[in-house]
């Protein structure tokens, strides 16, 4: 055979070999009853970035929390086993990378993290350890090139399922820089996000200092998941809506958890008041509302009403939530007591929708 013509097999070969190599990375191996629930707000974390300060759930001390955030393969494997969940998507607790004000520390430690991650849960032979776990990857958003490489390479190489970030990305010397994502700076990494087919989960962080001073010295306790996140989080997703990042990337799926941070409850007014911001130059094209039908997803997660689930689904559509429990935050039982109570509201179709298919299709684990 002339030299040139093996030359150009074996190219050949060696292509169709990275291709193989390379979709095998991204194939997923996930452990399917074909009847338990799927959950996608469920954090974990490293002792490098130190313990929680969040409340433990009632009735768990603040070591008892701690050590949940931190293992993957025991406690939390056994609650799983115990509640009929299936397959549960981890990511860096809150504020994780967010938290981290100096560009290079926070891209290194992004990395650090992702890598970690995956160490944890994957087996190369499997796929997955278990079967039991996906990931959402950390990001530094301080740069949106470099964070659309680290999406790419967790994706690519470590076979991650999407993103997830925690709010805004604070900055600067005195932390009191805050860089929010709707701007046209960041359209390199949405066009990343687009071509890689993957979603980002958008979910809240505690204010910098400046911002919790001011809004919650005369009631600190408004601070966190009571008020606080709800409020910063949803001004950063009603940015994305009216800001133009939807009308500019119209495939782009993003996740909001903790029920759609209250926007669902309220769109009917939210549509009415900023369509009034037309006229003094909003790009926004559409609604908030219709970006519910086209590229906004929400959780259950620390959401566990059946009657605010039974009005959101009127609101949104039922194909619009996904079910998730935000551990170790809240506990897998009280979830599984609140799947328990849907039985009587939802029919066995809809049910499977909500805790599973939807899931199942958004983060294509079935291929």
């Amino acid at each position: 055979m002339p030299p040139l013509q093996v030359a150009f097999i074996a190219a050949v070969f060696s292509i169709l070999l990275f291709n193989n190599q390379h979709a095998e990375a991204r194939t997923i191996h996930w452990y399917d009853t074909g009847n338990g629930s799927i959950a996608l707000e469920e954090a974990w974390s490293v002792p490098e970035l130190g313990v929680s300060l969040a409340a433990p759930p009632l009735g768990q001390t603040s070591a008892e929390l701690n050590a949940n955030l931190l293992d993957i393969h025991n406690q939390r494997l056994a609650h799983m086993d115990a509640t009929q969940v299936d397959f549960m998507v981890l990511s860096c607790a809150s504020p994780c990378i967010q938290g981290i004000s100096d560009p290079s520390t926070a891209e290194s430690t992004a990395v650090h993290i992702n890598n970690e991650l995956a160490a944890q849960i994957s087996d190369p032979s499997a796929g997955n350890s278990t079967g039991r776990f996906g990931a959402f990857a950390a990001l530094s958003m301080h740069n949106a090139t470099a964070a659309a490489a680290e999406l790419r390479r967790t994706v690519e190489e470590l076979g991650f399922l999407g993103a997830l970030v925690n709010d805004y990305q604070q900055s600067g010397t005195n932390n009191d820089t805050l860089l929010f994502y709707d701007q046209p700076e960041y359209d390199i990494f949405w066009s990343t996000v687009i071509e890689l087919d993957v979603p980002v989960y958008f979910h809240p962080r505690i204010n910098v200092a400046p911002i919790s001073t001011l809004l919650y010295t005369q009631a600190p306790w408004l601070r966190g998941a009571g008020q606080e996140f709800a409020v910063t989080l949803s001004n950063h997703i009603l940015g994305l809506c009216t800001n133009g990042v939807f009308d500019r990337f119209p495939s782009l799926k993003i996740i909001v958890g903790h029920m759609g941070e209250r926007i669902p409850s309220d769109l009917d007014r939210i549509d009415k008041e900023i369509a009034r911001q037309k006229v003094l130059g909003m790009p926004m094209l559409r609604n908030v509302s219709s970006y519910f039908e086209t590229n906004i997803w929400t959780t259950s997660s620390g959401s566990f009403s059946p009657a605010l689930l039974e009005y959101h689904k009127e609101e949104i559509g039922l194909e619009r939530i996904m079910y998730s429990i935000d551990y170790p935050f809240e506990t897998m039982e009280d979830g599984k007591v609140f799947l328990d109570e849907l039985e009587d509201e939802l029919t066995e179709e809809e049910l499977r929708k909500f805790t599973r298919e939807t899931a199942i299709a958004l983060l294509k684990l079935n291929g």
